[in-house]
């Protein structure tokens, strides 16, 4: 698929996640998705693809910082 449609739905994913966040609204990443979907779905597809990546990101990255933190309150001999 092209550049293009690659980068709009990283983008749209991106903003929903924020906004999904930001309203405790646990159902708009789907429906947007759904909606997405009914034009579009590949661009649907790309969109659920880059949420899930953004999502499995944030949740390892609050892993490691907690790992890390850990780490750092043990006394160094």
């Amino acid at each position: 698929m092209s550049a293009i449609t690659e980068a709009l739905a990283d983008k749209l994913a991106q903003d929903v996640i924020k906004a999904s966040e930001e309203t405790g609204d646990e159902q708009l990443i789907d429906e947007i998705a759904r909606a997405l979907g009914t034009s579009s779905p590949t661009t649907e597809e790309m969109f659920r693809t880059f949420v899930r990546v953004r999502l499995a990101e944030q949740r390892a990255r609050r892993l490691l910082a907690r790992k890390m933190a850990s780490h750092t309150a043990k006394p160094q001999d």
